[in-house]
């Protein structure tokens, strides 16, 4: 079986249905195509074998129903297929109670953090960074009713997780995060 088609040579992507979308490759600005690099991304952590490892397997899967539910347009999706494709709240409950049991065992948020504290965690801030896009691109979606509000609240649910995990990664493997600290213009002309 082919990997490519007529179709992806053209710019075309598959919807669920007969629908095809024109985008420019490489350089998608619908949210299409951010749920692969996040997809992409969860692997590069997934391979060191932390205790999250078979979470963020399970994230990678959901990410997949994601992409299915953002091919599958409201207005011109026959109802078996937006039936297949729904986007239930299950998963959002499962990211909210992995959010609780990693945030109970780390120190109490007093600043705003840079992304640092060592490669799985800046692997990990890097992820939430994809996923905040796709949030982005999915919300004017949501608002259109093309597709389920479940998919973007699952994407800002999973942008916590993704920054609560990067924090406990920096914890468990004894990184420091880099805190936040606003530049002074008035300091540096003094300096001068």
């Amino acid at each position: 079986m082919a990997v490519w088609g007529l179709g992806s040579r053209l710019g075309l992507r598959g919807c669920f249905g007969a629908a095809r979308l024109l985008y420019p490759r490489f350089q998608s600005r619908s949210p299409q195509g951010v749920e692969d690099g996040d997809r992409f991304a969860v692997e590069l952590v997934t391979e060191k074998g932390h205790i999250f490892a078979e979470e963020l397997q399970k994230i990678q899967c959901t990410l997949q129903d994601v992409g299915s539910a953002l091919a599958t347009p409201r207005s011109s999706a026959r109802e078996a297929h937006l039936k297949y494709t729904a986007f239930e709240s299950g998963p959002i409950l499962e990211l909210e109670q992995w959010i609780d049991k990693y945030t109970c065992q780390l120190p109490p948020l007093t600043a705003f953090i840079l992304p640092s504290g060592g490669k799985i965690s800046s692997a990990l801030h890097f992820c939430r960074a994809v996923c905040r896009r796709a949030e982005r691109r999915v919300v004017p979606l949501v608002q259109m009713g093309e597709t389920d509000a479940n998919v973007a609240k699952f994407l800002n649910r999973l942008s916590d997780y993704l920054f609560t995990l990067a924090r406990y990664a920096a914890m468990k493997e004894g990184n420091q995060e880099k805190i936040y600290k606003k530049n002074d213009p008035s300091a540096e002309s003094e300096a001068r």
